[in-house]
């Protein structure tokens, strides 16, 4: 498969940081009669944190809108940073996770941490240490993959990609084996900086990622009910 272009060797997200509440009024679980609001938590990247776009023109954004349009609610606070890593990511989590109490958290972190060499084992680790966090505080987990150019050897880069897999199947987190799957292959769907998708590019992001959490919300309810 072809990647994105050779800008996404030189860095994935750029510094600078967003912080947003994107709030809808559907019901995401019920207990009996009683409705209630699903509580997500996103931390990412730039990836995540819409960049070189309005936020609200990110696929977070869309995904909070999507899921209000079909009547389930979900209280969406989009934690992503641009040029985080997992390292950063685990230092935030748990005040992020004491502030929320989550019932949903999507981690979408560790494309900095391919693209700059970072140790697979260590990146492995922090994704399972902010997963095994968020589960302790009763969250489910959704990771969003992520794969980086073939131009650090086919080595690394398939390690790489299944570090996400492998997390997953350790912690029994749900996954998203590669975010930017229905965008990577057309440079159309990404800015001139060859980098960060385009605004066409959002809603393709949000619909790969709706079904996961449909089905996570969707058993939540269910064990509400029982």
């Amino acid at each position: 498969m072809r990647l994105i272009t050779l800008a996404f060797l030189i860095v994935l997200m750029v510094p600078g940081s967003v912080f947003a509440n994107a709030n809808t009024g559907a019901v995401a679980a019920t207990e009996g009669d009683t409705p209630h609001t699903a509580r997500i938590v996103v931390i990412g990247d730039s990836i995540s944190a819409a960049y070189g776009l309005a936020l609200d023109d990110g696929w977070v954004q869309l995904l909070a809108d999507e899921l209000a349009a079909q009547g389930t609610p979900a209280d969406i606070v989009n934690a992503s940073i641009s040029g985080d890593t997992t390292d950063g990511g685990l230092q935030r989590l748990p005040a992020l996770l004491e502030r929320h109490q989550p019932h949903l958290l999507i981690l979408e972190l560790g494309g900095n941490d391919g693209l700059r060499g970072q140790s697979l084992k260590q990146m492995r680790k922090n994704l399972t240490d902010m997963v095994t966090l968020a589960q302790n505080q009763g969250s489910r987990v959704l990771i969003l993959g992520m794969r980086i150019p073939s131009n650090y050897g086919e080595t690394y880069t398939n390690r790489f990609f299944n570090s996400f897999q492998s997390v997953a199947d350790d912690t029994g987190a749900a996954i998203v084996p590669f975010l930017l799957e229905p965008i990577a292959t057309s440079r159309d769907y990404f800015q001139p900086d060859g980098v960060h998708p385009t605004l066409a590019a959002q809603p393709l992001l949000m619909q790969i990622v709706l079904p996961a959490v449909q089905e996570l919300l969707a058993d939540m309810a269910n064990l509400k009910t029982e």
